[in-house]
């Protein structure tokens, strides 16, 4: 029986890729701390997140950074002709550290992850179903070619409960004060797969929220092709 990871529960990933783009459009900025909430909806399901990065010398800064990261949802699956409907909830403590050389920032990280799943009708054959704790690791990688013009951006973050790979990589030109671009992003584990192209907008402002937002369609091996959309909204302290 397959093992399915929703791919949309490494929504606060999304949402810390779009915090290292905030951080790095202002560059002079003295908050040591992030506070960023989001959600993610598509066909297959739905995903609220949520989470704070904390860097002693700055979010703006080179060193040591810490991400919390938390968060639920549902999602929707075929157990052969059967289809199950889960309901997840995350959590994610995540040490790291970043790195500046000029117009390239990249942070690691590398921690707990703790996942539970609950399961209707109950699937026997998933492993995911019940309570779980392992490591989660990844990157944000942040980078301008022409800085304040053009900017190109990846992270990845890869779990070892069920296995899951979460990735996603943008770029955007600066346009109206916001970066707006495309998207890809690919998730799954040893069965499943998903992928989705889109457009993002990221870092629009409302002082004090940030604002970014992503749409577009993603395609799974489950036929569930579909529009996808995600907001996320960030606080600096």
């Amino acid at each position: 029986m397959r093992i399915v990871a929703f791919c949309a529960a490494l929504g606060a990933a999304l949402v810390s890729c779009d915090v290292g783009a905030a951080a790095e459009a202002n560059a002079q900025d003295a908050a040591h701390a992030l506070l960023f909430s989001g959600f993610d909806v598509w066909r297959g399901g739905g995903f609220f997140n949520g989470g704070l990065l904390w860097s002693p010398d700055g979010v703006a800064q080179e060193g040591f950074t810490l991400k919390l990261m938390f968060g639920g949802g549902t999602y929707r699956y075929l157990s052969g002709t059967t289809e199950i409907t889960g309901r997840q909830y995350v959590g994610s403590l995540l040490p790291g550290y970043r790195f500046k050389r000029d117009a390239l920032e990249v942070t690691v990280f590398l921690g707990a992850d703790v996942q539970e799943h609950h399961l209707t009708p109950d699937d026997f054959g998933n492993s995911l179903r019940g309570f779980h704790i392992g490591l989660r690791g990844g990157f944000d990688a942040w980078y301008e070619p022409l800085p304040a013009e053009l900017m190109l951006t990846a992270s990845v973050s890869a779990s070892t409960v069920g296995t899951n790979l979460w990735a996603r990589a943008a770029a955007g030109v600066r346009a109206f004060d916001v970066w707006v671009g495309p998207e890809v992003i690919a998730c799954g584990d040893e069965t499943y797969r998903q992928f989705r192209v889109g457009a993002h907008v990221t870092a629009f402002r409302t002082d004090p929220v940030e604002w970014s937002a992503g749409a577009g369609w993603a395609i799974d091996n489950d036929q569930r092709s579909g529009a996808y959309g995600r907001i996320g909204v960030l606080v600096r302290r």
